[in-house]
């Protein structure tokens, strides 16, 4: 019995294993790469899920990120997210990848 799960064992863990498709890095979701080329479109719409989904799709980001007046953020950088800048009035002031 011992040595059937000393051989099987190893076996039955390798199977389990399965190596991703794309390397992950931390910060950046594979397939997608923030490019706000194009997003002046959005300025002076109003910061709504409706936007936000607009904007990523236009932006190809993976991950959305809002910047409400007076709110601060972290300097971390990501290429697959989108920083949409909200003025006093919840408007979207300016769209930035990173």
């Amino acid at each position: 019995m011992r040595k059937l799960v000393l051989v099987a064992g190893p076996v039955l863990l390798a199977a389990c294993a399965t190596a991703p498709a794309e390397p992950v890095v931390h910060g950046q979701t594979p397939g997608h790469t923030c490019d706000a080329a194009g997003t002046d479109r959005f300025i002076g719409q109003p910061g709504t899920g409706e936007t936000g989904t607009a904007i990523m799709r236009a932006t190809h980001a993976a991950v959305l990120r809002w910047a409400p007046p007076g709110y601060m953020l972290t300097m971390d950088f990501r290429a697959d997210r989108v920083t949409v800048h909200l003025g006093p009035d919840y408007k979207v002031t300016d769209i930035k990848c990173g």
